[in-house]
Parts: C-alpha cells; sequence; structure tokens
C-alpha cells in the first residue's frame, strides 16, 4: 500500500475487512503512513463507511467488519474436512439469510482437560481471524451436545392418562418415546411430530417440539421425507421477492432463433421445459447433422451470491414426489421466465454441434440466443407421429422437425451402442395419484424411442459443454462416474458364476464387459435380478472439479449442462461458459473459480438428499397403499439377502419389504454372503436371490414405509451352481434374532 496518502475507500474496507482483528484509527493512520490534517480525514473517512453499514464500530473505538463474527461465540460442531480438522459454524447461523458460513476451523490443542470435542457439540470459543472468511476458534468450554431431533408418530394409548408415546418413522431408530401431557405441544394422535429427548439419550422421555401433519392426510407421507431428510422447503421472502422481480430478457447481443423451429419434448405432467431441440442433415460430413440444444438461460436471472442464488444452492437440486415438487427455483422463474414455453420469447444458452455419419463430434459453439417454441410436444405423441400417426400439431412437423431428430438420434444411438456404454434395463416404478391425493394405481413407466431420443442430444451437450470449457482452461464441474469398486467387482464376480456367467477377470472392465453379461441372462428368469446386481455393483455418479470420465455412459468427459432450472450444478456450468466465452453478465465470477471442490462436494450432497427422500416418500406412498390388502397373498422375487431375513419386490407394484428369517421355519439358517443364500442347517433348504417365492401381507406401516410379509410357498428357485474350486462363501454367518427392515441402496 503507498504510505503518506489517504487511502481510497475501497483501500480501506480491504484493510479492515481482512485485519485478524478489531483495528483502531492510530493504527489505521500507522498502517497508511498518516499525519496531522490527514488523521483528521480518515476520521471522516470512517465515519462515512460506518454510517453507510460498510463497517462497524465498537465502544473501545475500533472498526471491523460487519460481516464479522464477535471475539466469542457459541459454535457447533459441524463435520471433520479430508484433513481431519473440525469445523464448526456459529449456532444461529442461517445460510439463507446470512450467506454461506465462514470456515471456522477447531484449534486441535484447545478444550483439553475434558473429552475431545466431536461433530455434535455445542462450546463457546474464543474467535481469532485468519482472513476474510476464515476463523480458527479455540474452545473455552463445551456447552455439550445439541438436543437430537426424532421425527416420529404420535399416539396415546388407551389407559395411560393422557401419556402419549412416539414411534420414530425411522426404522433404525427401536425404541419407543413417552410424552408427557405438559410436553405433547399440541399433537394429537395420528400425529407426525418431531421431538428432542429429555433427560439424556438414554431416557425414555421427549417432548413435541413441531407437528409436521396428521397422518390420515395422504400429503403427509412426502411431508416425512422432506423433514427427515431436511429438504429445504421455504424459499426466503428477499428470494421470492428477487424472483417477482425478473422481466422478460432483452434481444440484445444475442443470436435471434425466433424463426427456427425449435421444440420441447417432454413428459404429460411436465410443467417447467427447460430445453429444446432441433436437427437437420449437415453436407459437410456425409451422413452428418447440425443439432442444436437450447437450454433456459437461468444465468441471466439468477446472479451470483444474491438472495436468489444463496437460497438455490442450499437446494441444489429439485426434489420430486408422487403429490408435489420441491423445487429449486421459485415458479415465477421456473415455470415462467425460464421455461421455454410455446409462442414465448424465451433467453436461452445454445449448444451448436456438429456429427459426423458415425456420431463424432466434429466441432461446436456456444451461443447466447433467443427462441421461441414452436411447439410443446410429448413422448407419447411424437412416438405415435414417427410411427405413423400424427395429430394435428405434429402432422405439420413430422417432415421439417420430428423425422430430421429421429436421423440424428439414429447416429447416437449406434455410436452408443458402438462404444459400450452400460446397458441396464431397470423399468422405472410409476405411481399415479387420485383426486384424493392417495395412490390410485402403480405401474411402470413406458419406455420409448423418443424418451432415448432425447437422452442422447443431452448426452451429447453435455460432452460439448465440458470439451468447450477444457478448450478454454476453464474450471468445469465433471460429472464423474468411476469404475467400479474392485472387491464389489469380485461379490459381483463370485454370484454371477452361482448362475453359471462368466465375467472377465480383472478389476479394470469396460461396460461392453457387463453389458455382454446383461445380453446372456437377457431371456433368463434372473434377466431382472443380474441387472440389479451389476447397479449395485456401481460406483455412485458425483460432481467434482477433477475428470474421472463417466463409466456408465463410457464417456472420456461429461458435464451436467442441461437442466439448470432443477439442477445447481448445470447452472454453475452455464455460468463457467458464460465466462470463458465472454457471452455477457451473469458468468462466473473470478471469486468463485477456487469453490469447485466445495460446489461438486455440497451438490453431491444435495443430490443424495434427494434422492433418498424421493424413494423414502415412495415406499411410504407404496405402504399406505398396500395396507387395503394385509391379508393377502402375492407372489414376489427375493432381490437381496440378509443375515436376517429376504427381502422382496412384489409383482406388478414394485412394492417391496421384509420376509424375516422366522418365517421360513424352526430351524437355523445359514448366510451365505458369496452366493447370495440362506441354508438350513438341518434340512438343507435353500433361499437366494432372484427365488420365485407367495408371500401373505402381515404388516404395512405407512409412517415408516416398511412391509413385512409371512412365507406361503416357493413358486421357483433359481438355479444355481457351486462356487468355482478355490472359492469358498465369505464370512457365512448363523443367523441369531431377525433385525429390523434395514435396506442398503444405490445410485448410479
Amino acid at each position: 500500500m503507498a504510505k503518506g496518502r489517504i487511502p481510497t475507500r475501497d483501500e480501506l474496507l480491504t484493510f479492515i475487512r481482512e485485519s485478524a482483528t478489531p483495528v483502531g484509527k492510530r493504527e489505521i493512520a500507522r498502517a497508511f503512513g498518516l499525519k496531522g490534517d490527514q488523521r483528521i480525514e480518515l476520521k471522516d473517512l470512517l465515519r462515512d463507511l460506518r454510517d453507510t453499514g460498510e463497517i462497524a464500530a465498537d465502544r473501545a473505538k475500533t472498526f471491523k467488519d460487519p460481516g464479522a463474527l464477535t471475539d466469542v461465540a457459541v459454535l457447533e460442531i459441524v463435520k471433520v474436512d479430508e484433513d481431519g480438522h473440525l469445523l464448526a459454524v456459529p449456532r444461529r447461523h442461517d445460510e439463507e439469510k446470512d450467506g454461506p458460513a465462514p470456515r471456522i476451523e477447531i484449534d486441535p490443542h484447545s478444550g483439553r482437560g475434558g473429552p475431545a470435542p466431536a461433530v455434535g457439540d455445542r462450546v463457546l470459543a474464543s474467535l481469532r481471524r485468519r482472513g476474510k472468511a476464515a476463523y480458527q476458534a479455540r474452545i473455552i468450554r463445551r456447552l455439550g451436545s445439541g438436543p437430537k431431533k426424532i421425527l416420529g408418530l404420535y399416539e396415546e394409548p388407551a389407559g395411560r392418562g393422557g401419556h402419549g408415546t412416539v414411534t420414530p418413522t425411522d426404522r433404525k431408530l427401536r425404541r419407543e418415546f413417552d410424552v408427557r401431557p405438559a410436553d405433547r405441544n399440541g399433537a394429537r394422535p395420528g400425529d407426525i411430530v418431531w421431538i428432542e429427548e429429555v433427560g439424556g439419550h438414554l431416557s425414555r422421555r421427549a417432548r413435541v417440539i413441531e407437528r409436521i401433519g396428521p397422518m390420515s392426510d395422504p400429503r403427509t407421507v412426502s411431508l416425512i421425507s422432506i423433514a427427515a431428510n431436511d429438504v429445504p422447503i421455504d424459499f426466503p421472502q428477499a428470494a421470492l421477492d428477487e424472483a417477482e422481480r425478473a422481466r422478460a430478457a432483452p434481444l440484445g447481443s444475442r443470436l435471434d432463433l425466433r424463426e427456427l423451429p425449435l421444440v420441447t419434448i417432454d413428459g404429460e405432467d411436465a410443467r417447467d421445459f427447460d430445453d429444446a431441440v432441433y436437427a437437420e442433415p449437415d453436407p459437410a460430413h456425409r451422413g452428418g447433422w447440425r443439432l442444436l440444444v437450447a437450454i433456459a438461460d437461468v444465468a441471466w436471472y439468477v446472479r451470483s451470491d444474491k438472495a436468489l442464488d444463496r437460497a438455490a444452492y442450499r437446494r441444489g437440486t429439485s426434489v420430486y414426489f408422487p403429490d408435489r415438487v420441491v423445487p429449486m427455483l421459485p415458479e415465477a422463474l421456473s415455470n415462467h421466465w425460464c421455461s421455454l414455453m410455446p409462442r414465448q420469447d424465451r433467453p436461452v444458452l445454445v449448444a451448436e454441434m456438429w456429427i459426423d455419419g458415425d456420431a463424432q463430434l466434429k466441432r461446436h459453439r456456444f451461443h447466447r440466443a433467443m427462441m421461441r417454441s414452436a411447439a410443446r410436444l410429448t413422448y407419447t405423441r411424437v412416438q405415435r407421429a414417427i410411427d405413423g400417426v400424427p395429430d394435428e400439431e405434429t402432422g405439420p412437423l413430422l417432415e421439417p422437425v420430428i423425422k430430421p431428430l429421429y436421423g440424428a438420434f439414429r447416429v447416437l444411438l449406434a455410436a452408443r451402442e458402438r462404444r459400450g456404454a452400460l446397458d441396464l434395463d431397470l423399468p422405472e416404478r410409476l405411481v399415479r395419484l387420485g383426486e384424493d391425493s392417495r395412490i390410485a394405481e402403480i405401474g411402470v413407466r413406458e419406455r420409448l424411442d423418443s424418451h432415448r431420443l432425447i437422452e442422447e442430444f443431452m448426452v451429447l451437450a453435455n460432452v460439448a459443454a465440458a470439451q468447450a470449457l477444457e478448450q478454454r482452461h476453464a474450471p468445469c464441474l465433471y460429472r464423474v462416474h468411476d469404475q467400479p469398486d474392485p472387491a464389489k467387482l469380485e461379490a459381483l464376480r463370485e454370484f454371477l458364476a452361482t448362475l453359471g456367467i462368466a465375467l472377465p477377470a480383472g478389476s479394470r472392465l469396460k461396460p461392453g464387459d457387463l453389458n455382454r453379461v446383461l445380453h446372456a441372462a437377457a431371456d433368463k428368469p434372473v434377466a431382472r435380478l443380474v441387472n440389479e446386481t451389476i447397479l449395485r455393483s456401481q460406483s455412485q455418479a458425483v460432481y467434482a472439479p477433477g475428470n474421472l470420465g463417466h463409466f456408465g455412459l463410457a464417456l472420456a468427459r461429461y458435464a451436467h449442462f442441461t437442466s439448470p432450472i432443477r439442477r445447481f450444478p448445470d447452472l454453475i456450468v452455464h455460468r463457467a461458459l458464460i465466462a470463458a466465452f465472454g457471452l455477457g453478465d451473469g458468468g462466473l465470477p473470478e471469486a468463485d473459480r477456487g469453490r469447485f471442490e466445495e460446489f461438486g462436494e455440497h451438490l453431491s450432497m444435495c443430490e443424495r438428499r434427494a434422492v433418498a427422500a424421493e424413494r423414502a416418500a415412495l415406499d411410504r406412498y407404496v405402504a399406505a397403499y398396500m395396507a387395503q390388502h394385509v391379508g393377502a397373498s402375492f407372489p414376489g422375487r427375493v432381490t437381496s439377502v440378509t443375515r436376517f431375513g429376504l427381502f422382496l419386490s412384489l409383482d406388478g407394484t414394485g412394492a417391496d419389504g421384509l420376509l424375516p428369517i422366522r418365517s421360513l421355519g424352526p430351524e437355523f439358517f445359514r448366510h451365505e454372503e458369496g452366493r447370495q443364500m440362506l441354508i438350513g442347517e438341518r434340512t438343507g433348504e435353500s433361499f437366494g436371490l432372484g427365488d420365485r417365492l407367495r408371500v401373505k401381507l402381515v404388516e404395512a406401516d405407512a409412517a415408516t414405509g416398511g412391509l413385512l410379509f409371512e412365507l406361503v410357498d416357493v413358486i421357483e428357485r433359481v438355479e444355481r451352481h457351486a462356487l468355482p474350486r478355490g472359492r469358498r462363501p465369505r464370512r457365512p454367518v448363523a443367523h441369531g434374532r431377525p433385525a429390523r427392515d434395514k435396506r442398503s441402496r444405490r445410485r448410479r
């Protein structure tokens, strides 16, 4: 800094904000080398900054960043970072209102003389600033652990004088809690409530702290999953106000594509349309195509570090339930300004791509453009049109729009098959609700070529986005799907051997190797079982700044670009492209270039949270639907074998639940993990993965989503082979008392 002159406002603000401790006028004057009348000017400048709220002053006449934490604060330890440091946040910090929490690292040498601090502890700590958004905390004393919140069903059993009980909705919590009348906080029998324990973790007493809703209301089913998974549901008012102020984007320097017949193709029940497509033959490459994928320009409306941006980042993704959507963006944007509605001008970010007859991406360009959707089409109507049954709207579009789309799709599909992308055949369960918000029907979602068409166009655009950022040496948030873990592959190999199916040796398999297994099993009764087992062997796809490629798609690079309305990673990629290609306002701020590790970790967590909430809600809806069939018998297939019983998926509905080991007979059953079987020690009777059984439904609990079965008879057993010589079943375990229903599901 220059000595002997009055600092500018920015220089003075930077000095105060980066100081580890509050500073006084004398220290500032000394730092800038000010004397005499310059100190009077400094005093006036400090007063002006204080009056505008840009700095804060205390009684000791020292100045600091108003966003800085106090010298002593109550903190909650929230996690351990990769280097083993304990990280904390201020006890009352609200990320949506207060912005991202600063990094607060617990001094490992503080708080000695008692139990070591751990995640979940609350502490009183002194703070020393180590940068604009970083602190070191020295523990003064531990304040104990925060009360543990538990979600459960409140009931008032007869004969207990108004005393209530709460049964947790989490099946892993095996105890019931007592609630005194004074602690029920307005809860009524049948309510889903949040409780906190009273008197320590060994106590059975609890008090109600919040009512979620009555279990008799079907809409409470999704609310349970929202609450249990801590899905943010309410937008802060500042974010809503920002969304309401949005207006039509100007054409300005955007590429004008309003005369090009771009169309959206979505499901019948879609309410937001964030992608539109167009294709035409490319005469420069034999059998080649020019493709355009236009994506809603969310970055124009959602600017970095504003209230709307912080709220969307906290959500990370939209969450979909049978009865509702918890959107990432308020409806004013997601269903209006950022939705590519037919015959409405909408701003978009466009991937313009040229492929040859082998679907090799020859070149690409990214534009900011203005489009006007020619039609809002659905998968079903587009498929009917290409199959020869067009309607009034798809008929005129068949030759100029729909047939070229399918022409490009056939080229992309052939390339997908050549590169050996993993081709799992796992029907998606479809739940339809009636007017009363209860399940009216459970079926399987139809899979059409029109679905695959849009998927292939989106995959190509995602590849182009990653490639474009690499070429500009810009940061990229990749969607990475690593190779399967070698231990999982060995378990898969062992299991497939019992079915007489060989998997090549080695830990560096290609997706094509797994596809050959899928094709070998395609016509056998175990086909679905093999598909599910291969899925469970896969690594989980995540977001990360380091490129590992995408194993499942057999792609060297891949980044999510096509759904910024409902996925924050796509918005980050949009901002990176806008900045890298100089496409105007709303690009990636310089300050965010170093945050991609944080972005990947947080947004991967948000995705896991959304998937867990969606699956749990679907389980609860299905359990509520099955409750009317308690006592009935159903055929089903064994989908998982554990030491305490079998999990089955029922034919038709796909409802799954537990057949406890006690239902299999009076003898002891040995669990052979490698062969995925339970084998009776006395009779040798066996039950294994893929076996078809008839079971009776004895319990359906909508609050937990659990189904409990009893064995009626065996319909069909899968033919199994002995394990190859030299292999032994891994870790055989004799069963004890059956444990509670516990599931382990993984998502690619």
